[in-house]
Formats: structure tokens, sequence, C-alpha cells
């Protein structure tokens, strides 16, 4: 089993536990989706990030954390701030450096999110809105999702993360297209242009 394969069993045993306010989710009851979606993630991830984050899974398995839990705890601070101020100071705290350090980087991954809506118009509506200004109580943007993805991850994992995103920078690469990319290859596609086609043609109508 490689590491990505132990990355999403990991996640799903912390996803099953999640507890909503109006109950369980249907999506906890969705392996197949959850897989698909984090499995494209980790696979445009580079190795030492994927290791220093397995390690932060198994660092909370043993202290009794539930980063997942904490992870759509943090998003809250946007589309639910009455309840999130109600239990804030139960989650890890965050230093300034740290903060400082997590909007650097939804900086740098929200142009790469804009420039894939702009080239990939079919594929990005597909997913998520964008920023936090768009946050509902009913739907997380991508910008708010990110933000309280990267406050779940230990400081290692962070530092491991930024040092990916400065060599897709370096690259001239986008994480969001790669995962993105990961994403059309495991819905059976041959590639985003083959996706972003055939969503054009459902879009127009098309069989």
């Amino acid at each position: 089993m490689s590491i990505i394969d132990d990355l999403v069993d990991f996640e799903w045993r912390f996803f099953d536990k999640v507890h909503n306010e109006g109950g369980r989710a249907s999506c906890q009851d969705n392996f197949e989706t959850f897989s698909l979606m984090r499995r494209s993630q980790f696979l445009a991830w580079d190795d030492a990030t994927r290791e220093h984050y397995m390690a932060d899974l198994l660092q909370a398995a043993q202290s009794g954390r539930n980063p997942v839990q904490e992870k759509y705890a943090r998003m809250m601070a946007s589309t639910a701030p009455e309840q999130y101020a109600a239990f804030a100071h139960l989650l890890p705290v965050l230093d300034e450096h740290e903060r400082a350090l997590i909007e650097e980087m939804v900086a740098i991954q929200l142009r790469w999110r804009e420039d894939f809506a702009r080239d990939w118009p079919q594929m990005s509506s597909q997913a998520r809105l964008i920023h936090t200004s768009e946050d509902t109580p009913y739907g997380t943007s991508f910008e708010t999702y990110l933000r309280g993805e990267l406050g779940s991850y230990s400081a290692a994992t962070r530092r491991a993360y930024r040092h990916m995103l400065d060599g897709y920078l370096s690259r001239g690469d986008n994480l969001t297209t790669e995962t993105m990319r990961q994403t059309a290859l495991l819905y059976g596609y041959s590639g985003l242009e083959a996706a972003e086609a055939r969503l054009r043609e459902t879009e127009r109508g098309g069989t």
C-alpha cells in the first residue's frame, strides 16, 4: 500500500467521526468520492509534504485529536462565526508567525485558482467557489477550505508545504491545475482537455 493509500484511509477514519450540527452528512457515507478528491490532492504533493502530513495524522491519532474535525471547525470562522466563537478557544493555537505563513500560502494558491478558472472554466464550475467573500452557511469556498486545512497542519508540515509551493513557483507550474489534472485522470479522462471538452458538450445538451 502506498503512502497515498495510507493518507486517504487515515483521513477517512477521521472524517467518519466528524460531528456536524445538523447530524451526519451524506458525504460521510461516500468513500468513493472522498477517496478520489483526497487522492487527487495527495498525488499533486511532493514526497516530503506527504510524509510530514502522515506524521501529523499519526500524532493526532495517538493524542486523541481529530484534525479533520479541526479543519472544518476552523472554516466556521467564516461560514458560521457566532458558532465558531463559542469553541475557537478549544482549537490548537496558531501564533502570529504561523497565521502569516498560512496567509502567504493562501494568497499564492488563490492566484493559481483564479488562473485555473480562467483557463478551464468548465472544470472550474464543478469545483468550489473561489473566495471567502462568497461563503455561505451552506457553501465553503476554496479560500476558506484551504485556510482551514493549512491551519490543521503541524508547523513542520506547513513548512514542507511552503517549500513545495516554492517548487511549483520556480517551475512556473500551478498546484490547482495539477490537482485538477489528477482529478480528471481519476475520473477516467485522458487529461484536462478531455474533461473540459466533455463538460462543454454536456452544457450544450450533448450526450
